[in-house]
């Protein structure tokens, strides 16, 4: 199988839906001259044409306004946001609008948009550059939200997220961009709503998305030299959220740990705390235990994002934790 890097991932997916629907089409922030902020979009300019690749002025209240319209009238737009940061700007028309349109027309007007692009820190971006915002977005009814850790299912489920008739916000990682992995050249789609097992154990399970899928992994890696057998469940999609991977793990493991990017308050951990408690209470061994973010902003400083983040170090001390080992 081949390996492309994650960009790569992403744009073959906006390519393939393109060439298969003349209905979708993509706007943003450098998104064509410039061939993306990060080069997700590189060549589709020259592909698609400027009907189709549209750049737009820095307005993101204005242009997501635009493509909600858009949407509603029959066309499926990909909207890149330079950041999710930005996406503050526009969260009227996401929340007010995008979330609301179906229920509130009877189900006659959906809205089959599709927001992406970076999310969560990226190093020394200082405090306005650096939220994730997944438990956020998560929180709308209405909406789904899709957070990826690897090219293969980035492109698997960007292209689902394309054809979905709901709007879906899709979380991408300015850091992974660049990163490599195995891509089959011939098409394929995955499931919205499923979490994925990457590493198979029967010690503990540890649950995480996005970018801390590498601090779950190398955790587990680290946990294995001994001989804790560490399962570990990447979520991919954050709302609908699939229980039922992780209520199944946690029947086998009897403990959880999860690693996320957010912030402690409402976060996805808490939801997923209460739901397994709530549906296997009686399976757990020790209690849940989580890893977050800072309760804080993220400061530029290198010793305070290292302080900020979930690294490997604190998550091996945690599971060994719920598994009552000595320190």
């Amino acid at each position: 199988m081949r390996q492309i890097a994650f960009r790569e991932a992403l744009r073959e997916a906006m390519q393939e839906e393109m060439r298969r629907d003349e209905r979708v089409f993509l706007m943003g922030e450098e998104v064509a001259e410039y061939n993306g902020a990060y080069k997700v979009s590189q060549g589709m300019l020259d592909e698609f044409g400027d009907k189709r690749i549209i750049d737009t002025p820095i307005a993101e209240l204005g242009f997501a306004g635009i493509a909600v319209g858009a949407a509603q009238n029959g066309l499926r737009p990909i909207v890149e946001f330079m950041t999710w940061n930005f996406a503050v700007l526009p969260l009227d028309q996401i929340l007010n609008t995008a979330s609301k349109m179906l229920a509130m027309s009877g189900g006659q007007v959906g809205c089959p948009i599709v927001f992406r692009g970076p999310n969560g820190s990226a190093g020394q971006l200082g405090a306005q550059h650096s939220t994730a915002f997944e438990s956020m977005y998560a929180n709308i009814p209405g909406l789904k939200v899709i957070s990826v850790s690897n090219p293969y299912d980035a492109k698997g489920l960007l292209k689902s997220a394309i054809r979905d008739d709901d709007p879906v916000m899709f979380m991408e990682s300015e850091v992974m961009y660049g990163e490599k992995g195995d891509v089959p050249e011939e098409e394929y789609l995955l499931p919205i709503g499923k979490a994925f097992v990457k590493r198979v154990g029967k010690d503990v399970t540890i649950v995480s998305f996005n970018k801390m899928m590498k601090v779950a992994l190398a955790a587990a890696e680290e946990l294995a030299k001994e001989g804790i057998e560490a399962e570990v469940i990447d979520l991919a999609t954050i709302r609908p959220l699939d229980w039922f991977t992780i209520l199944e793990s946690v029947k086998k493991t009897n403990r959880l740990v999860i690693v996320e990017e957010q912030w402690p308050f409402a976060s996805v951990s808490s939801e997923i705390t209460y739901r397994i408690q709530k549906e296997g209470f009686d399976y757990l061994d020790a209690p849940i235990r989580r890893i977050t973010s800072a309760d804080a902003p993220m400061h530029y400083a290198p010793n305070l994002v290292a302080l900020y983040l979930p690294n490997v170090e604190r998550t091996v001390k945690l599971v060994k934790e719920v598994m009552y080992m000595k320190k």
